[in-house]
């Protein structure tokens, strides 16, 4: 009897042994293929480095308008906003205190006049005295300077533009008195020069120095038709669509700040730029130079140093240490630490890891962005 149980149950094992290895089998795993990423080869380009700051904007002329006569205001003649040109009649004030007093001092200088001239009738035959010829002969000049001043005040009557330029609002209206003089004169309203325009920043002491060797080197940028070339960005622009040049550095650096005060002049023709804005302003660092350039969303950070993810020939990941310059639009330029054949990784970062196997796809065959704009860290 055990003989038999145990004949049956080896020939029961051999039955289901191949029966539980091939179910063992069926659940193995497949082997997953190696994560994909995307490359880009370093790019070998000649740059311009420009050195930012802030900045404002001032009128390279600015006035404003004050009678130099009391009265009040008989007619305005601009509207509000607009551009003049030097010249243009402004505002007119009552005119006719002024030209009663005007027509007052030319009879007295005419009176004056025939006073002088009979005394130089009598002067030849001794009829007159030198002092009375001498009396006579100055009160012809004060009246004749009374009347050059009475002359003048009508002619201040009508405030005229002095400069090219966009006037402000008219801050009296027809009707009200205003004070002339050279003291508490009415302010009437301003006018500011707008083409050109001037942009104000400070740069450090260094910089200054590093400016001023670069405006007389002609190899610098834009160096062809100005001393110094810099461009200028408001808020919200892309870019530096305003370019202009430096036509002056301060004559002294700020002992507090170590700064000195720079100066650009910038063509305005389209009125864009306006005195008081805020704007960015960029001065060439110095001459184009030939550089290495990669995606800025490639460049990792550990505490104090600079990497980036390298594919090997054999496609392996590797870590590569760099030191990168300045950035341009969405690139960073490259130091050190690369080559010009190196396959950086710039997209699929975070399936990417040193000493991983990686399938490698070219950054033109993956339809990544072109270069100067930003890619997006996978």
């Amino acid at each position: 009897m055990n003989v038999t149980v145990h004949r049956f149950i080896r020939c029961l094992l051999a039955l289901t042994a191949p029966a539980a290895l091939l179910s063992c089998s069926r659940h193995q795993p497949a082997a997953m293929p190696p994560p994909r990423v995307t490359v880009s080869q370093p790019q070998v380009a000649t740059v311009t480095n420009w050195d930012e700051y802030p900045g404002h904007l001032e009128a390279v002329e600015s006035v404003e308008i004050r009678p130099r006569v009391s009265g009040y205001i008989d007619s305005i003649h601009f509207t509000d906003g607009a551009e003049v040109k030097a010249g243009d009649l402004l505002f007119v004030i009552d005119p006719r205190p002024y030209q009663a007093e005007l027509d007052l001092a030319q009879a007295r200088f005419e009176l004056a006049e025939n006073d002088l001239q009979r005394a130089e009738s009598l002067r030849g035959t001794k009829a007159i005295s030198e002092e009375e010829y001498d009396s006579r002969s100055k009160a012809a000049r004060v009246a004749k300077a009374a009347l050059d001043v009475a002359r003048l005040n009508v002619e201040y009557t009508r405030i005229i533009a002095p400069i090219n330029g966009k006037i402000g609002r008219r801050l009296v209206t027809m009707g009200n008195l205003v004070q002339g003089g050279a003291g508490a004169a009415s302010t009437l309203t301003t006018i500011v020069a707008m083409d050109p325009i001037y942009g104000y920043f400070d740069v450090a002491e260094e910089a200054f120095l590093r400016y001023r060797n670069n405006a007389s080197d002609p190899s610098s940028p834009g160096q062809t038709n100005s001393p110094l070339a810099c461009e200028l960005a408001l808020a919200g622009e892309e870019g530096f669509p305003h370019t202009g040049r430096v036509d002056f550095f301060d004559n002294q650096v700020d002992a507090k700040t170590g700064t000195i005060r720079v100066r650009g002049v910038f063509a305005n023709a389209d009125r864009a730029l306006v005195p008081g804005m805020f704007a960015k302003v960029r001065i060439p660092a110095g001459p184009p130079e030939q550089t290495l350039l990669i995606p800025d969303v490639a460049v990792g950070f550990d505490q104090n140093y600079k990497f980036v993810y390298v594919v090997n020939p054999t496609n392996v990941v590797e870590t590569r240490t760099i030191e990168t310059g300045r950035s341009h639009g969405a690139l960073r330029t490259v130091l050190k630490g690369l080559t010009p054949q190196d396959r950086v990784v710039v997209n699929g970062l975070m399936v990417a890891h040193p000493g991983a196997k990686v399938e490698a796809q070219e950054a033109s065959a993956a339809g990544a962005p072109p270069a100067g704009q930003s890619s997006t860290r996978q």
